[in-house]
């Protein structure tokens, strides 16, 4: 039972990973006894879908999001549309991702990615559904493409551009996600982005298993990490954790109506 004076929800954790297959009960109660009230575990593949489903059947608390990860779009088919809009229909996929573009690991199949970008936003609206948007290093063409959609919202998951750039994507309706790189010692741009960003624009993610948060840095992450998060964006804002994680935590309830 969860017994702390605040409660946090993690936006984005991967608990469909085969990281977690053996351990994810454990790892469900780890994150509630440390005040985790919901998750919700994004798509990445088309194939893995499957497995998110049968964990949102399976445990109250855990939400799931359909998409194809932007790095999977290379053999994108006009199908992909129906079959994301057929799992979408599961009362418990509560949003569209994680998509967006991803310039980082792969740049040969860049028109791909914003074709898939664009039906994956087009479902959303059509679904009237948020979106969780990865965006590496294709901040200019990312927000180009959600400016088309100006019925759609949601949230810039693992948010890594500048202050300026998080206060651009606020105006068109997107929060702002911030994960275990805020409290890396050497990150300067997310500490400042915690900084200058509101509160009621901000989201916490965890993006298990990767990212984990200072001092545990390079050690597998999962949701009951998120409090080390929230810890340091209450430093950074001088305000206190339960300020942190009981507004974020209504922040995420209202984007992706978890009531």
């Amino acid at each position: 039972m969860n017994e702390k004076n605040y409660r946090l929800i993690d936006t984005h954790a991967h608990l469909d990973f085969d990281e977690y297959r053996d351990v994810l009960d454990e790892l469900i109660g780890k994150a509630f006894d440390a005040g985790v009230e919901k998750i919700i575990t994004p798509g990445v593949t088309l194939p893995n879908i499957p497995k998110i489903i049968d964990i949102i059947d399976k445990y109250d608390n855990i939400y799931g999001a359909v998409a194809a990860h932007p790095s999977e779009t290379k053999d994108w088919k006009d199908d992909n549309y129906n079959i994301l809009k057929e799992y979408a229909s599961h009362k418990k996929i509560i949003a569209v991702g994680e998509t967006g573009l991803d310039y980082y690991w792969d740049t040969t199949f860049i028109d791909k990615q914003k074709f898939a970008f664009r039906e994956h936003l087009r479902l959303a609206e059509e679904l009237n559904l948020p979106v969780i948007v990865h965006n590496r290093d294709a901040h200019a063409d990312t927000i180009e493409i959600l400016k088309e959609f100006p019925n759609v919202k949601g949230v810039m998951h693992c948010f890594s551009g500048s202050v300026e750039f998080a206060l651009e994507c606020i105006k068109i309706g997107y929060y702002i996600a911030l994960g275990g790189p805020v409290t890396f010692k050497n990150a300067k741009t997310p500490k400042e982005v915690a900084a200058k960003v509101p509160l009621e624009c901000l989201l916490l993610e965890t993006d298990s298993p990767y990212l984990t948060p200072h001092p545990f840095r390079g050690k597998q992450n999962d949701p009951s990490k998120i409090k080390f998060t929230a810890e340091e964006i209450a430093h950074i804002k001088g305000i206190s954790l339960v300020e942190v994680a009981n507004t974020t935590s209504m922040n995420a309830e209202k984007l992706f109506r978890l009531f």
